[in-house]
């Protein structure tokens, strides 16, 4: 059985399920939502016989040797033909970055599990703690013949959380007093990739609450919820919803309605009215405002300043609630988030401002867009009045960052190792 929705030249066709004759059914998918989908179909009576011989498997689980380097599969062959040995790899990338190799050693332990194989793993390191450019993070010893061909696939499971996890400490780490929501889903390139990137902002996180840190405190994806505190998808609407109300106290008056228990968040930018529109919606749900369930969500793009403001009043609003900001030598790129276009430190004290002296103290702030760690910095700085923020920008700006290396430093009872290597010997 397959989806044939995913079938070129199917567009049209109204089937999702087509089935094969005298065959067990086996739906290959790429994302663990649609194996959840598969579990409630064959709940339905028409799919009910089909219950007994139905299997469903994540394409991420399918290691084929299409995804492998070919000459460790070319390795492999040679290492079968002359003889086998025990072997020590270790792993190291070439900037600092914070411990997040759960995943990776998770799925070692599975392929040896499946292979009947034994692989031994250790880190100089717990996860959550810091490592730096060049040091050994972490240790494989086993079979060289069932290790070579695993090298491709582990190091994309390492690299990239390391420093994503680096990252969302950062944030964490410059903004202790702020909440953060991890929003990396959309800018990744596929379901696993989602999970190891907020996977590493959970780990980044924990390592940033333990110096009374915040931290994330959930994501905007049920599959991936289970890293954090929250374990559920957080998130209310998007701007599309207040297009579709023709205002924004319509658009909350409509989720309102469908999602009465929910908190209200507000996305006052769509029209451009960011203040006029907030406190429209905070005075029509005046009571729930006081009670402090309504929050403001500032996602005003950076080609515009927000509603009243522009350089010379943002520079005059900094002055008024954090003068130190501004006082000292700033770079443009600092600048432009204190006192720029878009959400910055400037718009954020301008929004609280207002909403205080309108009396709706308890109402809280959301920020997003573009909230790097450069971003983060620059609001602590302002001392931004900020209580949570929406993110997935600890995603790494510069890929070749996240490039992990393994190196084999022992064969046998022999060490040995490339030349300019030699320090992983004394490392180990």
């Amino acid at each position: 059985m397959h989806r044939i929705l995913n079938i070129a030249g199917n567009e049209n066709n109204n089937v999702d399920l087509i089935e094969h004759p005298k065959a067990d059914f086996i739906f290959i998918t790429s994302v663990k939502a649609d194996i959840n989908i598969i579990s409630d179909l064959i709940e339905d009576k028409e799919f009910l016989l089909f219950q007994d011989n139905f299997r469903a498997l994540e394409i991420s689980n399918l290691n084929t040797f299409a995804q492998i380097d070919n000459y460790f599969l070319k390795t492999k062959k040679i290492i079968q033909k002359y003889g086998d040995i025990n072997v020590t790899y270790a792993i190291f990338i070439r900037r600092p970055g914070i411990i997040a190799l759960k995943l990776a050693i998770n799925w070692i332990k599975q392929i040896s599990k499946d292979r009947g194989i034994k692989v031994k793993t250790s880190s100089p390191f717990k996860e959550g703690d810091h490592f730096g450019a060049g040091e050994p993070i972490l240790y494989i010893r086993g079979s060289f013949k069932h290790i070579v061909d695993l090298e491709t696939l582990l190091l994309q499971k390492i690299g990239p959380a390391c420093i994503a996890a680096a990252n969302a400490y950062q944030m964490c780490f410059d903004l202790p007093k702020t909440s953060f929501i991890a929003m990396d889903a959309r800018h990744c390139a596929g379901s696993e990739m989602s999970e190891l990137m907020s996977y590493a902002a959970s780990v980044g996180s924990k390592s940033a609450k333990k110096k009374k840190a915040k931290g994330f405190i959930g994501t905007s994806i049920e599959a991936t919820s289970h890293f954090f505190q929250s374990n559920k998808a957080l998130g209310t609407m998007p701007h599309a919803l207040i297009g579709y109300a023709g205002s924004t106290l319509e658009a909350v008056k409509m989720f309102h309605q469908t999602f009465p228990k929910n908190d209200l968040v507000v996305l006052p930018d769509y029209f451009g009215k960011e203040i006029t529109d907030s406190i429209q919606v905070c005075n029509y749900f005046d009571k729930l405002s006081k009670a402090g369930k309504v929050m403001i969500r500032l996602d005003t793009p950076s080609g515009r300043f927000i509603e009243n403001l522009d350089t010379s009043k943002s520079y005059e609003v900094l002055e008024k609630h954090a003068p130190g900001s501004i006082k000292d030598y700033r770079s443009d790129k600092e600048l432009r988030h204190l006192v720029g276009p878009g959400v910055s430190a400037a718009s954020l004290w301008y929004l609280r401002a207002q909403l205080d002296n309108f009396g709706f103290k308890k109402v809280k702030i959301i920020a997003s867009s573009g909230f790097t760690n450069e971003k983060c910095k620059a609001m602590s700085l302002a001392k931004a009045p900020i209580d949570i923020i929406g993110t997935g920008s600890y995603l790494p700006e510069k890929w070749s960052e996240t490039y992990a290396t393994a190196d084999i430093i022992k064969y046998g009872n022999t060490s040995r190792v490339k030349v300019s290597r030699e320090y992983l010997l004394k490392k180990s």
